[in-house]
Parts: C-alpha cells; sequence; structure tokens
C-alpha cells in the first residue's frame, strides 16, 4: 500500500513530503496508523548521515504511537482500535542469545532497526514513523496504557526506554543517591524515573536556568557542573549516576563522586573518545558502563510502570511541515523536552 511520508533525500537537504509502500499485513502482522512520533536526535544523525551509513531516500522516526487498524490472522493480544506503539526495533533475529534473553537490542545479528535497516520481509529499508502508517511483527509492538496522554507517551519509546534500562539494571531504588548529568529529552526523563523509583537525585548543569525545571521534574538538588567547588563537595557522594551529556565533558570528576561500587553509566554519546584515569576506577572499584536502548518486555515494563505512575514526557507538539525547523532548534536545544510530529497534519 502507498501511503504518505517526509523524507530526507540526501545529507543535506531538507525533509519534504514522499510516498512510501508498506506491505500489506500478514498472519503475525499489525498494521497501526500512526497519530504521533517523537523527534530524536539520532533522526537529525541519521538524516544528515552523520553517522556514515545513512541510505536515502530515509524516512526517520522510531518513538511511533497510534491506533491499530488491522491484525493479521495469528495476532493475540491486539484488535483494532486499540492503542499501539512501536519503538526504535521492528524485529531481530530472535534465536541468539541476546534474543532469547529479551535483549533484542543486542541481538547478534544486529536488530532491524524501525527505520534504515534492511526489512526481512521485503528486503528493501525500513521505513519510520513521519509516515501515516505502519506494519510490523506482532512481537514488537507494544501497548501503551489507556490513561496516558498517547502524544506525551511517544517519546518514551525511546528517550525513555533509553534512561529506563539502565535504571533498572543497575537497581537503582529507595534510599539511593542518583546523579543525573544533563536535562534534555533523556535526562528528564532520568529524572522523572529515578524519583518514581524512590532514589534522591541530584542534576548537573551547566545552564543555571534550568534548576526550576530539574527541581518540578523531581531533583532534589541542581549543581552546576562547572562549578569545582560545588562538584568537589560530592565526592563518594552517589550510589549511580546517569550521564546522558553527548558534548566532550571529563568523566573523571563525576568517577570521583561515586560512593565504593558505585556506576557511572553512559547513555550519552560525544564525538570523541574520553580519557579516563585508572586510579578513578581503582580506588573505590568503581564502574564505568555504558547502555542501549531496552528490549520488547523490558519496554512494556517501562510503559506499565509510567501508567501506573502517571509519566509521561514533556512534549511540544508540532505540525509535520515544521520538522526542519525542529531539526535546528534541536541543534541549539531549544525544546523542553521532546518534539512531537502531530501526524494529522501531513496530509
Amino acid at each position: 500500500m502507498t501511503i504518505k511520508a517526509y523524507a530526507a533525500h540526501d545529507a543535506t537537504s531538507p525533509l519534504v513530503p514522499f510516498s512510501i509502500e508498506r506491505r500489506e499485513p500478514g498472519p503475525q502482522d499489525i498494521e497501526i496508523e500512526i497519530l504521533y512520533c517523537g523527534v530524536c536526535h539520532s533522526d537529525l544523525h541519521q538524516a544528515r548521515n552523520e553517522w556514515q551509513g545513512t541510505t536515502y531516500p530515509c524516512v526517520p522516526g522510531h518513538e511511533i504511537v497510534g491506533r491499530v487498524t488491522r491484525v493479521g490472522g495469528s495476532v493475540t493480544g491486539f484488535r483494532p482500535g486499540d492503542r499501539a506503539a512501536i519503538g526504535c526495533m521492528v524485529d531481530s533475529c530472535r534465536t541468539c542469545p541476546s534474543c532469547k534473553d529479551g535483549e533484542e537490542q543486542f541481538c547478534d545479528q544486529g536488530p532491524i532497526w524501525t527505520y534504515n535497516a534492511k526489512d526481512k520481509h521485503t528486503g528493501e529499508m525500513t521505513y519510520g514513523g513521519y509516515s501515516q502508517r505502519i506494519v510490523a511483527d506482532q512481537a514488537f509492538v507494544l501497548r501503551v496504557p489507556d490513561n496516558l496522554d498517547l502524544a506525551a507517551s511517544a517519546p518514551l519509546l525511546c528517550a525513555g526506554i533509553t534512561t529506563w534500562s539502565p535504571l533498572r539494571h543497575w537497581g537503582v531504588g529507595p534510599g539511593q543517591k542518583v546523579g543525573v548529568v544533563g536535562l534534555g529529552g533523556l535526562g528528564h526523563m532520568a529524572i522523572k524515573f529515578a524519583k518514581a523509583l524512590g532514589a534522591d537525585v541530584v542534576l548537573f548543569t551547566t545552564s543555571p536556568g534550568k534548576s526550576g525545571d530539574a527541581r518540578r521534574l523531581g531533583a532534589s538538588d541542581v549543581v552546576l557542573s562547572n562549578d569545582p567547588v560545588a562538584m568537589g563537595a560530592l565526592r563518594n557522594h552517589f550510589d549511580f549516576i546517569l550521564d546522558t551529556v553527548s558534548a566532550p565533558h571529563d568523566l573523571n570528576v563525576y568517577l570521583n563522586m561515586l560512593k565504593r561500587n558505585g556506576t557511572l553509566t553512559l547513555v550519552g554519546v560525544p564525538p570523541e573518545a574520553a580519557s579516563v584515569a585508572a586510579a578513578n576506577l581503582i580506588f573505590g572499584r568503581h564502574q564505568l558502563a555504558g547502555s542501549l536502548i531496552g528490549g520488547i518486555r523490558e519496554t512494556q515494563e517501562m510503559l506499565d510502570f509510567c501508567g501506573k505512575h502517571h509519566i509521561t514526557s514533556d512534549i511540544e507538539l508540532i505540525p509535520m511541515a515544521s520538522i526542519n525547523a525542529a531539526y535546528e532548534r534541536m541543534l541549539r536545544s531549544d525544546v523542553k523536552y521532546r518534539f512531537v510530529l502531530d501526524l494529522a497534519t501531513l496530509n
């Protein structure tokens, strides 16, 4: 079937209207009318080929929420009219140890990403959520709790699970001291989740003006990371620190803030390699780790937790035609804290 979308045709041109083909739903497939799609910074990276691997035309978008329109004959658990979501993956090999453990994001053969990946069904490239509809296997379709605002739920499918997964993996919970580095699309979700999990949360930022928002989101304190006195006063203070920043910065400062056995986990991807002093790991038995998104099972767990605790993203809802302006604003960090596209405006 032919549907409308927005696509990048090369690394330097704006995204423009484009028609794409979606396969008809097979026995295991679910067709979703896309109502909203979050705008992730990785969309910009892919559209502009900043990661050196984009196949054009490229239709970005992997924070997808909408309504089920059709289901295949073997589908269970979904029916037309249900709220549904698709995140960063639409399939995987399903047979490797990671897939069998519910960690499809680490599939040995590489997961099939929601866009800019080879579709195992058609052999063509996958197209993402900047489009009217999507078809995916039921094993990679998620349920959105009925009590959550659908548009504000879209960023949970990437920004949400990217921060939820490490907090859960390293057992963040009541009584712990947790630091969050950076207040953006990822950082604002990390604060909400860590607070809801019972931790005492401190935000690190270079922007004094973000203090009010950080406290509103759940942080008990805000520390300016360019204030050496304030930073030095927090030595041996944190059980866990989640670093969401993708700009170059000194990791050693945060390693020194960890308690014995504490962990600093990176989810941001700075463009250059970081220098880490071995002593900052050895003394205190500190851990420096990284985390990607989560698997499908964990993503559903996160969505259910959000439903229970009434957690969504702080968003700015925009029409599809504003996507290129939104990309430019993202580069200036001019969004609080996630753009979401209203697909009803794609006509």
